[in-house]
């Protein structure tokens, strides 16, 4: 029946013979057809992970962040007429506690160009603590560059590194590979930058300090979007925004009443930015917390890969047909006992891969 699926097969069948419990036979043999598993295959899940610690304990902002690129944005060399052009990108820094962004542009897609960008946000933002990102290139190659220069280099610049790398006790964290998922939290900052640049950009090019500004702009926006539902007494001062921990308000300005103050002494002036930061937090963990309980998906656990697993590795640029083979050659438990991630092995290698990018075959008993 050129692999028609279990109702089809059936229906021939009991046209000639009466088979009992013909469905859970016709099932049994279905699963070791090797094409039809292929072609209706369906990628794993497991239930959606706790969130990290980062996500809920209050610190200093950008003192653990999400970290990304996207682009390439086109750019002009000069402002002038006949002017080259070139690619350009910006990298987006999320800090894991507030969501506050920090935009920079970038003129390459390399590890040079990175490093300078990761200079300016440190410079401006603090040192980052813990820092979560894809395994890009420019990434995987900033991380052994910092490593490098500060065992091997002298002067200025491994002063620059021993600040970075012990002073202040960097870490990245690499995300497994093919897995954007696992970065929800800036692959959405992602898509709101792009949101903007769509509508103020469209077909028209800017030279690199019109792309700075612009974004520059765009993450005060960001910064100024409410962290929770708006209630119905909508009241401006009372909105919890990611700008609060930064500057104290909301970073576009809203138009508010006149108010009057007395005149603050200066110790009163500090106590009050204490109190707005104290304030910050605790609605911070009265309010924003508790929405972060809810999971959208991936309600429910699935069994655990186990080592030896026959598996297919899913690939968008191949037919299903197409895809490898591979066996599960270790496991990668989270905190929880559930497995995300997985390494496999091909006949071309071994690879760190997601689950949702494996199709189950057969399993290992």
């Amino acid at each position: 029946m050129f692999h028609g699926g279990a109702q089809l097969v059936s229906a021939h069948l009991r046209q000639r013979y009466w088979i009992p419990r013909l469905k859970i036979v016709l099932r049994a043999r279905l699963l070791r057809c090797i094409i039809c598993l292929r072609y209706g295959a369906e990628t794993a899940f497991q239930r959606m992970a706790d969130l990290p610690g980062v996500r809920v304990t209050p610190c200093r902002p950008f003192k653990n962040a999400g970290l990304d690129y996207a682009g390439p944005f086109l750019l002009k060399g000069s402002r002038y007429r006949g002017s080259y052009s070139y690619k350009g990108y910006f990298a987006i820094f999320v800090c894991m506690a507030t969501k506050a962004v920090h935009l920079e542009a970038v003129s390459a897609y390399d590890t040079s160009a990175f490093l300078a960008a990761f200079r300016r946000f440190v410079s401006r933002r603090g040192p980052c603590r813990h820092l979560y990102s894809d395994r890009g290139t420019n990434f995987v190659g900033a991380d052994a560059e910092l490593r490098r220069m500060h065992s091997e280099g002298s002067g200025y610049y491994k002063s620059i590194c021993a600040q970075l790398l012990d002073g202040h006790s960097t870490v990245w964290h690499f995300n497994p590979p093919s897995s954007p998922h696992f970065g929800g939290l800036w692959e959405s900052g992602v898509k709101s930058v792009k949101y903007h640049l769509k509508r103020m950009v469209g077909d028209r090019s800017f030279t690199f300090e019109e792309f700075s500004t612009l974004l520059a702009q765009i993450e005060a926006i960001l910064n100024s979007r409410p962290l929770t539902p708006l209630p119905d007494s909508f009241e401006p001062q009372n909105v919890l925004t990611p700008a609060h921990p930064l500057i104290g308000e909301s970073s576009v300005v809203i138009a508010e009443p006149p108010l009057t103050e007395a005149k603050l002494s200066t110790s009163e002036r500090w106590l009050q930015i204490q109190q707005i930061t104290q304030e910050f937090w605790q609605r911070w963990c009265e309010e924003y917390l508790s929405t972060l309980q809810k999971r959208n998906k991936w309600l429910s656990s699935a069994k655990n890969f186990a080592v030896d697993d026959v598996v297919l590795v899913k690939d968008e640029i191949l037919p299903c047909a197409r895809w490898p083979l591979a066996r599960v050659s270790a496991v990668h438990p989270g905190s929880d006992g559930l497995v995300r991630s997985v390494t496999v092995t091909t006949a071309k290698g071994s690879y760190k891969r997601p689950i949702i990018k494996l199709v189950r075959l057969v399993d290992h008993d």
